[in-house]
């Protein structure tokens, strides 16, 4: 086990410990629960769970717009997951890829521009071809792009930069400051420049791009007092030429951040609100060349963190960004299911880039676009009978923070609790030689048998799994060249599926080794030929390879009787440490599922939806009922941003707010586990 798995899971046992001892003091301030009833309590065990009958009633809902009337009834031989496997395989090669992928490359993709909704066209069509019955979800949202008749502008003594990359969302403005250097802006960077009496207040962080998301290094800087934020592709991290401009955004969030937690729909009247997840100070990218220049010609990259220009050196940050109105429409294709129609998988890939954005959307698109066509075939002309159906997904402003996947979630938020998966497909292909993953949990089993799966078929022996991992030893057995971890962040495209709509969400890429992203992001030299430099010009053999993870991924999701969504993964995360009561109704319910699994006939349908209905609750009852949606969007109770979660109660100093935010979270484990149970008569409300 790798030094850095050690110190990730001390800095958790500590964590958890101290949160322990702010759990165990609040339960000795309640005179009816002393704490030697907790113990008793995590140790009592209900009775064996009844299989599930199929004498209950279970009303179908209508998520794809077509009862289960409109789907014949399958066969009565149906492929066995061999069959499944390896047509699928032999639909998805290197071959077919090649010319895909040229048909989507485009050289200008930006959001909602006529190559956008020329894309968006081409989609549609080829969904229309396949008889997959599409549709089109249109928003009407708030982008931010430069000012083309008064450009942004950095002036540092006799140097004047106008940038030509640019920070959507950047707060307007003209600052002057003193210049201070702060690596990557985390919060640690920050912190020792405080310890060494560096005054941050008022000044201009210059910042190494890497580590962490625009968004994050911007915040942290305002936390600082900061006024503004000049961020460059240090040439340590960036091997690419040194005028290379740089875009981005820094909205710490997702979706149009002018109608935070509803969609942007063009007729209805909201009233004007905005994400307070938006910067109130300048940010702007520069390139390496402009950032050598203010220092000085200092080549080969920054020195420490304590590298500080102060005093009499002062900048000047304009930022000129305009606000634009745009109608971007996300496309949808359905292959429908012949015995649950109404619950759904969604794969989805970004359209848009800034530029070329050929890793980031070509590849993606073309991934999309191929698996609908090969399942498509499977189902007309193989026999494949899928039990429940697959959405494919191309979204429009991916680049402005997953903005068209954001507004469809916030539209279904209220009424559609169908989609009992989502797989990301966005950046799946940035090299070769090793797999890099973030999921949900409940994903975690099916990632480690599906890849199983994939190296087999396809001899990848070098294959490092980095997971969203809290207990990261689960996992250390099948990891090949060792462990990188990596929790699911902010900016990644499946976030808002996980975070705000409590979807169980996967985001996966292949990568070349010893990296953990690929740089080209973000600039205008994401394009074939840097694609094929980093996988050694193998690229349509790793599309193949990455379309092949995914397809069996969803296949396996629509396929089985039984959803391949592990509801005792999270039990692993309650630890006994915190929230042990509601933690004892949590770890009931899930054991209450798996018995039912192994003690119910899984060919009986009915049996089987009940059991899946009830395990598809699991992630969505983690998103905490007490927090606003608009201003708090991440809602999830473990992987979520704000108050509400563990890991901040775990921080929590102030004991009122620990008593209330310790309450909340139980109370809301809690409603997880109970819509876990099924019936409301074995609902434990024994707290």
């Amino acid at each position: 086990m790798s030094d850095g798995i050690i110190q990730s899971s001390l800095s958790l046992t500590h964590i958890w410990f101290i949160l322990f001892l702010h759990v165990t003091s609040f339960w000795c301030l309640c005179p009816v629960c002393p704490p030697g009833y907790l113990v008793g309590y995590i140790s009592h065990r209900k009775p064996w769970v009844e299989p599930e009958s199929c004498d209950t009633h279970l009303e179908t809902e209508n998520a794809l717009k077509s009862t289960t009337a409109d789907v014949e009834p399958p066969p009565e031989l149906q492929l066995n997951w061999k069959d499944i496997t390896q047509l699928l395989t032999q639909k998805l090669t290197s071959q077919t890829f090649e010319k895909t992928l040229r048909d989507f490359d485009s050289k200008k993709r930006s959001a909602g521009s006529e190559e956008d909704m020329t894309l968006a066209n081409n989609i549609f069509d080829r969904f229309e071809k396949l008889g997959m019955d599409p549709w089109t979800d249109i928003h009407f949202v708030q982008l931010q792009t430069p000012d083309r008749e008064c450009a942004n502008r950095v002036i540092f003594g006799s140097h004047v930069f106008e940038p030509a990359g640019y920070l959507a969302y950047s707060a307007p403005g003209h600052v002057q400051g003193t210049l201070v250097y702060g690596n990557y802006g985390r919060q640690e960077d920050l912190d020792v420049l405080q310890n060494k009496a560096l005054e941050l207040k008022g000044s201009v962080l210059l910042l190494r791009s890497g580590n962490i998301s625009f968004a994050e290094q911007v915040d942290n800087a305002a936390t600082k007092g900061a006024s503004a934020v000049l961020i460059y592709p240090d040439v340590q991290d960036y091997k690419y030429l040194a005028d290379t401009a740089l875009y981005g955004h820094v909205h710490l969030g997702s979706g149009d951040p002018y109608t935070p937690g509803f969609p942007s729909f063009n007729h209805t009247q909201f009233p004007p609100t905005q994400s307070s997840g938006l910067p109130k100070i300048l940010a702007q990218t520069i390139t390496a060349n402009m950032a050598s220049t203010i220092l000085n010609g200092f080549k080969g990259g920054l020195p420490s963190v304590s590298y500080q220009l102060g005093g009499t050196k002062n900048i000047s940050v304009n930022v000129n960004n305009v606000l634009v109105n745009k109608e971007i429409h996300n496309v949808f294709g359905v292959i429908k299911g012949f015995t649950d129609p109404d619950r759904y998988v969604v794969l989805g890939a970004q359209r848009d880039a800034w530029g070329n954005g050929y890793a980031r959307a070509a590849v993606g698109t073309s991934v999309l676009i191929e698996l609908a066509k090969a399942i498509r075939e499977m189902v007309e002309k193989d026999g494949f009978r899928p039990k429940r159906s697959l959405v494919f997904a191309s979204w429009s402003a991916g680049e402005y923070g997953s903005v068209g996947a954001t507004e469809w979630l916030e539209s279904r938020m209220s009424s559609d609790k169908s989609v009992f998966t989502y797989i990301s497909l966005d950046g799946v292909v940035m090299g070769r030689g090793s797999f890099m993953a973030s999921a949900s949990p409940m994903l975690y089993k099916l990632i480690e048998n599906t890849m199983k799966e994939v190296m087999t078929v396809h001899k990848l022996h070098r294959c490092m799994l980095i997971l969203t991992l809290y207990k990261p030893w689960e996992f250390y057995c099948f990891v090949h060249t060792g462990a990188n971890l990596r929790p699911m962040t902010i900016d990644d495209p499946a976030y808002p599926f996980l975070a705000f709509s409590g979807i169980p969400s996967i985001s996966f890429h292949f990568i070349t080794p010893n990296t953990e992203y690929y740089t080209y992001y973000g600039t205008n030299l994401d394009n074939m030929d840097h694609l094929n430099y980093q996988t050694n010009h193998r690229t349509s053999e790793m599309t193949a390879v990455a379309a092949q993870f995914a397809g069996q991924m969803a296949l396996r999701l629509v396929h089985d009787h039984m959803l391949s969504l592990d509801v005792s993964r999270y039990r692993r995360y309650v630890s006994p440490y915190w929230l042990s009561r509601a933690r004892g109704s949590f770890q009931r319910a899930a054991d209450s599922i798996n018995n039912a699994i192994d003690n119910t006939d899984l060919n009986d349908k009915e049996a089987c939806r009940i059991l899946n209905d009830r395990i598809m609750r699991v992630e969505h009852t983690l998103l905490s009922p007490y927090v606003s949606p608009v201003e708090t969007p991440y809602r999830h109770l473990l992987l979520g941003r704000g108050s509400h979660t563990l890991a901040s109660i775990a921080e929590t100093t102030d004991m009122e707010q620990l008593r209330t935010q310790l309450a909340l979270a139980t109370w809301n484990l809690q409603g997880c586990a109970n819509n876990m149970v099924g019936n409301i008569w074995d609902i434990d409300n024994e707290i």
